[in-house]
């Protein structure tokens, strides 16, 4: 199994929904509005959920323009496009984690999502002497491949905080981008979609010593009429 289908599999998987509390931890910030957006309606939503969306939206970004565009960085070193495959961004994945900072109203995810960050501009800082979104992408791997990997068998509290961060970041941009349109896409996901029916199977009508009564199945199992709203008489007789 390659990287991206690795990845597509945590996708499938829970979001993950807490961090260990313990290391980098950011203090006392107020967060800069990038841009205000505003949320369009969707037909499928009920008007409640649209209004609540509306409201969340319309609020301040969780991220300031710092913050967002070294999780731009980071989500598209998680996932990153090709000729094949679009990427994080493509999705706008950030946007995602923001709206679910903000949506779950969780001090400890807000607080070890915003740590994270401020933990990898440290660690680059020490090490190459840059913030984490401007070092090359060879030191950016480089720290990554530090925290990206952990023993199962280690409880998630005994983890390093820094590597339930990265495990987090990397399940929400999954999570954002396979359930977008694109990610959809990719994954080749259809949804529910009408097949062709014919009936019971003869053999288990013999079996069962029962047969349709051909006047009957000849109105209920064509498919050339799937689209036709069936009509019954006052005795219960089917019409069409």
């Amino acid at each position: 199994m390659d990287r991206r289908k690795s990845l597509k599999a945590i996708a499938l998987g829970s979001v993950a929904t807490g961090l260990a509390a313990h290391g980098c931890k950011p203090g006392e910030e107020k967060s800069e509005v990038v841009d205000v957006k505003t949320h369009e309606p969707a037909e499928w939503r009920t008007d409640y959920e649209n209004k609540i969306l509306s409201e969340i939206k319309a609020g301040e970004d969780f991220f300031n323009e710092h913050q967002r565009e070294t999780m731009t960085v980071l989500c598209d070193l998680i996932l990153p496009p090709s000729d094949e495959f679009k990427g994080a961004s493509d999705a706008d994945v950030v946007s995602f984690i923001d709206f679910m900072a903000r949506d779950t109203e969780s001090e400890k995810m807000q607080t070890d999502l915003k740590g994270g960050l401020m933990w990898l501009d440290h660690k680059c800082n020490t090490e190459n002497g840059v913030v984490f979104k401007s070092a090359t992408e060879a030191q950016q791997k480089a720290i990554l491949d530090e925290i990206a990997y952990y023993n199962p068998k280690t409880p998630e509290n005994e983890r390093p905080f820094e590597v339930n961060f990265f495990s987090m970041v990397r399940n929400m941009t999954m999570s954002g981008f396979y359930t977008t349109k694109i990610g959809i896409e990719e994954l080749g996901y259809k949804g529910n979609m009408p097949n062709v029916w014919n009936g019971v199977p003869q053999d288990v009508l013999d079996q069962h010593g029962v047969s349709y009564d051909p006047e009957w199945i000849a109105k209920c199992v064509d498919q050339s009429k799937r689209n036709i709203t069936a009509e019954w008489d006052e005795n219960g007789n089917l019409l069409t």
